[in-house]
């Protein structure tokens, strides 16, 4: 795919649940020709129960629904919500279903979040229908109108022809996908391009990242749920420190769904700390948003800046360039950070040898899986 920038978007930036969950199924009951939905994690619970309310809703009023879930991510959704769905006319496929195959293609997992209605408004981040998104877990989400609407939906529809998709068993039709409707372009709108990942074989994310972190002249904010950083990206963000940008990392604090990496991510903290990196450690909750503001440029979307996203994970983000889209960005670092934990450096370096225990074990451990090919 061409990641091309194009101009006319209109965007929203909707932090948490309360804000994106709505409007997403505002937008779905207000669908009149097709629904695209693709997602990592839906597991039943409350919340994929209301998703699939909302999608068998519109397949009720004749609108075409296609739901694309990854095949390991989706394990959990129970046989009673695929055969509601399927009931309702709904096509139901899954990428790349757990097999007796590689072990490098099952590792291989469709990672991104992309809602598409009616070829007009489009929304990705790091969603997922899992309860956790409902009261346990802080994501934020973008809404987008405009001419990148088209490539958010280009990348739906390569995936569903992809080889690696089956269709579920059950679905009453094959039909092929409707044709594509071309979004409206606005004079008002914003700068933006979608820019996507698959794998270690084309990793177009990591190299976008990588040359803004290294032209940084102000400041560079990232948030990531999974700070597993590579080697260049660590050796960037203090170079970006060390000549004066104001650098600093938004990362989940104790409340975390894997605590493994959080502690295998942690063995970084000194090197970037004695560089002039500032690191929070978000309080309230578990944070499970993606996104980054170097500048005036803004990155959203389903990667994680991992070494295990970036290696094996499809991956998708909405990057922007809007002194507007920077400053909304910029206020929601702002107070994210206010009630956030900053790691002092100096009580870093004196941690204890327990948490410096942690930090090696999962460290090897972390090590040893990303050389897993």
């Amino acid at each position: 795919m061409q990641h091309v920038w194009r101009e006319g978007n209109r965007v929203t930036l909707l932090p948490e649940a309360s804000c994106f969950l709505p409007a997403m199924f505002d937008a779905v009951s207000q669908a009149r020709y097709y629904v695209l939905v693709e997602l990592y994690l839906m597991e039943s619970g409350k919340l994929a129960d209301q998703v699939c309310d909302a999608l068998i809703g519109a397949a009720q009023r004749g609108v075409k629904v296609y739901l694309l879930l990854d095949g390991y991510g989706a394990m959990g959704l129970g046989r009673p919500e695929r055969t509601r769905l399927q009931q309702a006319g709904i096509q139901l496929r899954l990428f790349n279903p757990i097999g007796f195959h590689s072990l490098a293609r099952n590792l291989s997992r469709d990672h991104r979040k992309i809602v598409v209605v009616d070829g007009e408004v489009a929304f990705t981040g790091g969603f997922g229908a899992v309860d956790e998104f409902l009261d346990a877990w802080y994501e934020i989400a973008v809404r987008m109108e405009g001419p990148v609407v088209a490539d958010w939906e280009k990348l739906f529809r390569r995936l569903w022809r992809s080889r690696l998709t089956r269709a579920e068993k059950g679905n009453l039709t094959t039909a092929g996908l409707v044709t594509q409707r071309s979004p409206e372009r606005y004079a008002d709108g914003v700068k933006g391009r979608v820019v996507s990942a698959r794998g270690y074989r084309y990793q177009a994310i990591r190299h976008s990242l990588y040359g803004r972190v290294s032209e940084a002249s102000e400041r560079l904010w990232l948030c990531t749920p999974y700070f597993v950083p590579t080697f260049s990206l660590r050796r960037r963000l203090a170079r970006a420190a060390r000549r004066g940008v104001d650098v600093r990392l938004l990362l989940p604090g104790s409340e975390h769904d894997h605590p493994g990496v959080r502690y295998a991510g942690q063995r970084y903290y000194q090197a970037l700390l004695k560089a002039g990196v500032r690191i929070f450690e978000f309080q309230p909750t578990f944070i499970h948003a993606k996104f980054v503001l170097v500048d005036n440029w803004v990155s959203v979307g389903s990667c994680n800046f991992d070494h295990w996203n970036l290696h094996w994970n499809l991956e998708a983000n909405q990057e922007l360039e809007s002194e507007t889209a920077a400053n909304d960005v910029g206020a929601l670092f702002e107070r994210n950070f206010a009630v956030s934990q900053e790691v002092d450096a100096a009580a870093w370096a004196a941690r204890p040898w327990g948490q410096r225990a942690r930090e090696w074990i999962y460290g090897l451990l972390n090590a040893m899986v990303t050389r897993l090919k």
